[in-house]
C-alpha cells in the first residue's frame, strides 16, 4: 500500500478514535444528557463528513497513480507478484497479439482499462490506446517524429488519471485525453525553447510531479524546462549547459527531505531543484573516461540511499555518484569499465546491479556488479545484449538481436538462466523494454505487441 494511503487511513482512525473518546467522556460525566439531540446529531454529521472527505482523498490518490517508463518509479523493478517461476519449453501462453500498430521502440503503460503506447506513421508520432485484448480503441498523431536515423517512436507514454503526456522524436510535447484521444494541449517545445538534438533526436519519456511536467530541451537557452501539466504554460526554465540532451529519461529523487530531478545530457550528469529550476550540481561525465571519445548515453539513472548510478555504452563504462551537503553536491565514488550498458537499462536487486554491456552494436554480455564497490561479480555471454526488468527477485531479459526472452535468477555468482523462448513476430531491432502488468508480460517488436500470461495460477 502507498505510504500516503497509510498516512490518510491512520488519520481517519485517529480522528474517529478521538471523537469516540469525546462522546465516551460525555457519557461518563453525564454531560450527554444536557446536550440537545440536534447538537449531538450535528457533531455526528461533522464527524461523518470528515471521514468521508478523507476517504475521498484516498480514492483520488489511488485514481491518480502514475503509469510510466520502467515501473516502479523508473527503476525497472516491478511490484507484480504471483508470477510463474519457470516457463514451458516454448514459453508462456501468448493470449493475444496485435501486428497492425505503427512502428516504435516504446514500452506500454496503463490506465482507464486501456493500454497505451506510441508509434510512428507518416512522419508523425502517434499515441495509440488498446483495450485489454489488444484491439485499437483510438489513435492520434501528436508530434513530428525524428527525421534521421532510427526514426521510430521512442517515448513511453506517462499516464496520470485522465491525461497522457508524450514527447515526439523532434521534441514536440502533448497532453492528451486518456479516454478519447483528444489533444488537450500541445507545443513544439524544442523549437520554441531553442532546443538542440543529437544524431538520434529526442528519446525522453516525460516525468511529472505535482503540477509540473519536465522536459530536457538542451541548447543555448536552457537545459530543462518545467511546464504546467494542465496547460503547457511555462513555469520555469533552467540555465543552459550549452549541451545537447542525451537519450535518457530523467528520475525524480528525494534526498535529505528535498526533491531533485537527475538527468544526463550529452556531456553532463546534473541535478535540478524542481521548485526553482536551479541546477544544483553538474559533473562532466566525458572527463571520467576521457580516452573514449564516442559517448552515447541512453540509460535512465538508478538512485538508492544517497547514491546515483550512471552508465553508457561504447566502452565508456559506468560510475557511482555519492550525494552530500543535503543533495547539493555530488562526487564520484567509484568507476567501472565492465557494465557499459548501451540502452537496455539496469536493475538494482539486493545490493547488486544487473544488465548487459556493450561489446559492439550487435553484441554484449550479461553482467552483475556490486552496488557499493563496482566490483565485477560475473560477465557471461547469452545470445546478445538487451533490455532488463525484474519482478519477485527474478530477471526478465530481452535479447535485442535475435528476440530471445529469458527468465534468470538474480544470482550475483553466475548468470543463472531458468527458462527462455524466442519471439517469432515483428521485424527490426528488439529494442522495446518488456513490461509486466496484472500478471501479463508485454513484449513489443516493431509493429507488433504481444501479451503473455505469466500468472502462477
Amino acid at each position: 500500500m502507498h505510504l500516503l494511503n497509510i498516512i490518510n487511513i491512520t488519520k481517519i482512525i485517529i480522528a474517529t478514535f478521538k471523537i469516540h473518546l469525546t462522546y465516551k467522556d460525555s457519557i461518563i460525566n453525564n454531560k450527554i444528557i444536557n446536550l440537545p439531540v440536534k447538537q449531538i446529531l450535528s457533531k455526528m454529521k461533522i464527524t461523518f463528513l470528515i471521514i468521508l472527505s478523507l476517504l475521498n482523498s484516498i480514492l483520488l490518490i489511488n485514481g491518480q497513480k502514475i503509469s510510466e517508463w520502467r515501473p516502479e518509479h523508473r527503476t525497472g523493478v516491478s511490484a507484480e507478484t504471483g508470477l510463474l517461476k519457470s516457463w514451458p519449453q516454448n514459453g508462456p501462453e501468448m493470449i493475444w497479439f496485435n501486428e497492425e500498430l505503427p512502428t516504435g521502440f516504446s514500452s506500454v503503460t496503463f490506465g482507464n482499462n486501456l493500454i497505451y503506447l506510441t508509434g510512428m506513421s507518416e512522419n508523425k508520432d502517434n499515441l495509440i490506446a488498446l483495450d485489454t485484448l489488444g484491439k485499437i480503441k483510438w489513435k492520434v498523431p501528436y508530434g513530428r517524429s525524428w527525421n534521421g536515423s532510427n526514426p521510430e517512436s521512442r517515448c513511453t507514454p506517462t499516464v496520470e488519471g485522465n491525461r497522457v503526456y508524450v514527447s515526439s522524436g523532434s521534441g514536440d510535447l502533448a497532453c492528451i485525453d486518456a479516454k478519447n484521444g483528444t489533444i488537450i494541449w500541445s507545443l513544439k517545445a524544442s523549437e520554441i525553447y531553442k532546443g538542440t538534438f543529437g544524431p538520434w533526436g529526442i528519446a525522453e519519456s516525460l516525468i511529472i510531479d505535482e503540477n509540473k511536467l519536465y522536459f530536457t530541451t538542451g541548447g543555448p537557452a536552457t537545459m530543462i524546462i518545467a511546464l504546467d501539466k494542465k496547460t503547457g504554460n511555462m513555469i520555469w526554465k533552467s540555465e543552459s549547459l550549452n549541451d545537447n540532451p542525451a537519450y535518457v529519461s530523467p528520475i525524480l529523487i528525494n534526498y535529505s527531505g528535498k526533491k531533485f530531478i537527475v538527468n544526463v545530457s550529452a556531456s553532463y550528469v546534473f541535478a535540478v531543484d524542481p521548485s526553482t529550476g536551479k541546477i544544483v550540481w553538474k559533473i562532466k561525465h566525458l572527463d571520467i573516461n576521457p580516452e573514449k571519445a564516442e559517448v552515447i548515453k541512453c540509460v535512465t539513472p538508478v538512485y538508492h540511499d544517497g547514491k546515483i548510478y550512471i552508465t553508457g555504452g561504447y566502452d565508456h563504462g559506468g560510475f557511482m555518484l555519492s550525494l552530500t551537503d543535503g543533495g547539493n553536491k555530488a562526487t564520484v565514488a567509484w568507476t567501472d569499465k565492465v557494465l557499459d550498458v548501451h540502452h537496455g537499462g539496469v536493475v538494482l536487486l539486493n545490493g547488486y546491479i544487473y544488465g548487459s554491456n556493450w561489446l559492439s552494436n550487435s553484441d554484449g554480455n550479461w553482467c552483475c556488479i556490486d552496488w557499493n564497490t563496482g566490483q565485477k561479480k560475473y560477465e557471461e555471454h547469452w545470445k546478445c545484449k538487451g533490455s532488463i526488468i525484474s519482478a519477485e527477485g527474478l530477471l526478465y531479459i530481452y535479447d535485442e538481436r535475435n528476440g530471445f526472452v529469458g527468465l534468470v535468477r538474480a544470482n550475483p555468482e553466475k548468470f543463472d538462466l531458468i527458462s527462455s523462448f524466442k519471439i517469432s513476430k515483428g521485424s527490426g531491432p528488439y529494442w522495446a523494454h518488456p513490461v509486466i502488468h496484472n500478471g501479463i508480460l508485454y513484449i513489443r517488436h516493431g509493429k507488433v505487441l504481444m501479451a503473455f500470461n505469466i500468472k502462477s495460477n
